[in-house]
């Protein structure tokens, strides 16, 4: 059985939530990744932040992301996975939320995320198709 733990990017980093937006994009370019989980001050995940969400979310609105923290982002219920957790579940999870990355989680500490380049390395192509259909797949009739 592949789990979680064995598609996943081992050495993910939280941000903060009291870091500023300034800090999570910096924390992006020196880990090359497009996306942090945000943590409370227990390390419990509260959220997670792309670089998506700085730009359209507090610079694209005229906001200084030197004054706007990680946690002033964090809406809505943060999706997650176990470290065991089948594959099949990982794809159930990311389909049902409609999310492109997920955080795993281990003994109540990140260990780890998991995105669609995860996916793509360890799935064959007929789950990754069905994946990226059903996560992608637009509501209602398509536009003209």
């Amino acid at each position: 059985m592949t789990t979680a733990g064995d598609i996943m990017h081992r050495g993910a980093q939280w941000i903060p939530a009291h870091e500023t937006l300034e800090r999570a994009a910096q924390l992006m370019r020196e880990l090359n990744v497009g996306a942090l989980p945000i943590s409370d001050e227990n390390e419990r995940l509260c959220g997670i932040l792309t670089d998506r969400d700085i730009v359209v979310g507090c610079v694209a609105v005229g906001r200084d992301p030197a004054q706007v923290t990680a946690g002033d982002m964090a809406h809505g219920t943060p999706r997650w996975i176990d470290a065991r957790a089948d594959v099949g579940e990982v794809l159930q999870e990311m389909k049902d939320h409609q999310i492109r990355r997920l955080p795993v989680i281990e003994n109540k500490r990140l260990v780890g995320m998991i995105s669609e380049a995860d996916l793509a390395r360890h799935l064959t192509d007929d789950q990754i198709a069905a994946w990226a259909e059903s996560v992608y797949a637009r509501s209602g009739p398509t536009p003209a």
